[in-house]
């Protein structure tokens, strides 16, 4: 069983850019971590609508599974958001995944956003801008986003325990991996209803006082599966202006219900193959039926065509981006693949969570591997604004790669997701300058994974005193992953 140096362990820059040049990373890092204003993180962007972000740190947009039961932000939830707005980063992409209707939540406290839970978030928004102001002199520069959802194949409304998937087309592997059958595929009549929701939901956003709302493509869920529904029959499936009619209907809708409201896109950049537990514990892709070995997979939509890696030109990804800067996108947080069955890719770490897997490469490959995706889709589209993310398996040599890509033209943000949760003030000490405080640097333990995939909420337990002495610290330790 192999086992991968952790970032800890490279006792300066140059030790660590010796490590990524020897496994054929392809990525750098800057020697040192500079204050602002000479940071390149410090510096302001501004979108072509005219709007400042103040700087180019993002907290990048995740599931809490700790909302009330009718969705509306919980005392957890409550926390979590203020620590967000407190940290330093100055652009907050989604805040949370938040369903657009109750058949599409994840989880059974997943957050919605309906008449009866939009006061609370309109309530908590404003407390941060507060906050934020308060800390930072202004929050004048600071954007705060809303992520519309549908959890599709993932969709667990009523029962932790007991899938709801809706699907957009029949995939022979993830149908066998997470039992799904044809009859989850959504029939073309209940599309418009979805859509409607999408477009209600953005109308609330609107009214609470979020700058925008983040159209949701990303990680295997219903916007994102439209995207590869390639055996798909009628309107919704088959070529890429049929696979893209479900995302062009969403955002149609947010325009129509909330006009003064902007529009962004958390997207999957490539998917790949699932992989699962193979010998000694490691991850290994799924079989293809009757293909012995890597052959075609036609189901990722971005990929090779073999499951394994990028389409080399991500020639239907760069027509999807050209797509939604036609439709007045100015936003783009990219992502790849999905957590739920492939997540060494997608969230490189050197741990795994309870359901998943040992890591079949260095996590630092699965770094780099969406770090050069970002930056082709960025030299393409350089009109449009680019968030990087899987970047917390970097630990403390984050802000040194994520100085590097914004000052070469890379990424214009560098998103950090699972890092906000054990050291929300992250940004704000890059921003001085450092140092860095080691003692609340993610370790990639999975806990914060561990936990929601076992009925409980996420959160940063190893590292994070609120959650190291909760009621459920000792059963998230009893979860943990054993080879």
């Amino acid at each position: 069983m192999a086992t991968y140096p952790k970032p800890a362990s490279f006792k300066d820059p140059a030790a660590f850019r010796a490590h990524l040049r020897a496994i054929g990373a392809g990525f750098d890092l800057d020697d040192a971590i500079l204050p602002a204003p000479d940071s390149p993180l410090a510096r302001p962007y501004r979108l072509r609508s005219g709007r400042v972000i103040g700087n180019r740190w993002c907290v990048l947009p995740m599931e809490g599974w700790d909302c009330l039961p009718n969705g509306a932000p919980s005392d957890n939830t409550r926390r979590r958001w203020m620590r967000f707005a407190t940290g330093g980063a100055k652009l907050l992409f989604g805040c949370e995944a938040c369903a657009v209707m109750e058949d599409g939540r994840s989880n059974t406290r997943q957050m919605m956003i309906t008449e009866e839970t939009a006061p609370a978030l309109a309530s908590l928004l404003a407390d941060m801008r507060r906050a934020h102001a308060e800390r930072f002199g202004t929050a004048d520069d600071f954007l705060a986003g809303l992520q519309l959802t549908h959890s599709g194949r993932y969709s667990h409304p009523h029962d932790d325990a007991r899938l709801e998937p809706v699907t957009a087309y029949s995939n022979p592997l993830l149908d066998r991996k997470f039992g799904c059958t044809a009859a989850d595929v959504v029939p073309d009549a209940d599309i418009p209803g979805i859509v409607a929701a999408f477009g209600r939901a953005a109308a609330l956003a609107q009214k609470a006082g979020f700058d925008f709302v983040d159209v949701k493509c990303a990680h295997g869920y219903l916007g994102h599966e439209f995207l590869a529904a390639r055996t798909r029959p009628g309107p919704y499936g088959g070529s890429f202006e049929n696979r893209t009619r479900f995302f062009r209907e969403c955002v149609a809708a947010v325009h129509a219900a909330a006009p003064d409201l902007g529009v962004a896109v958390r997207f999957s950049l490539f998917d790949m193959i699932p992989f699962v537990k193979g010998p000694d514990d490691v991850g290994v892709p799924m079989e293809i039926p009757g293909v012995a070995g890597p052959g075609d997979y036609p189901f990722a939509f971005g990929g090779d065509g073999t499951g394994f890696g990028p389409d080399p030109e991500l020639r239907e990804p760069l027509a999807f981006l050209r797509l939604c800067r036609d439709l007045g996108i100015e936003l783009v947080c990219t992502t790849i693949a999905s957590p739920y069955y492939i997540p060494h890719a997608q969230r490189p770490a050197y741990y795994p969570v309870s359901d998943g897997y040992l890591a079949p490469e260095d996590p630092m490959l699965g770094v780099g591997r969406q770090i050069r995706a970002v930056a082709q889709a960025r030299a393409a589209l350089p009109d449009l604004a680019f968030v990087s993310s899987g970047l917390t398996a970097l630990q403390e040599w984050l802000p040194h790669v994520a100085q590097r890509l914004v000052r070469e033209g890379l990424s214009d943000f560098a998103g950090y997701g699972r890092m906000v949760l054990s050291y929300p003030d992250l940004p704000a000490d890059a921003l001085r300058g450092g140092p860095l405080d080691k003692c609340r640097i993610c370790r990639t333990f999975g806990d914060c994974t561990t936990a929601p995939r076992n009925g409980m909420v996420s959160g940063c337990y190893p590292l994070d005193p609120f959650y190291r002495s909760g009621p459920d610290a000792a059963r998230v330790r009893s979860c943990k992953f054993h080879a």
